[in-house]
């Protein structure tokens, strides 16, 4: 399992299945704070401090690649499909 993690600490995690991901770049397209960049044909979340917690990139993703976890509760957002 090809899944990389993404962390600002004590904000935000986000969680990308390369396994899965078909780089089509919604979550870039979406994300209010430019978190994402594809990278050799996957999404990535270099800018992860900027994430703002808006989960556009959870609900965009055609795959349910991508995972977001707010630090501060605790807890993991996916798309529900």
């Amino acid at each position: 399992m090809d899944v990389k993690v993404y962390e600002a600490k004590g904000t935000a995690r986000i969680e990308i299945d390369h396994d899965i991901c078909g780089g089509y770049g919604n979550c870039l397209v979406v994300c209010p704070a430019h978190v994402f960049e594809i990278i050799n044909g996957k999404s990535t979340a270099p800018h992860v401090e900027r994430c703002v917690l808006s989960y556009r990139c959870v609900e965009s993703c055609p795959t349910d690649a991508i995972k977001v976890m707010d630090l501060r509760k605790e807890s993991y957002i996916k798309r529900l499909g």
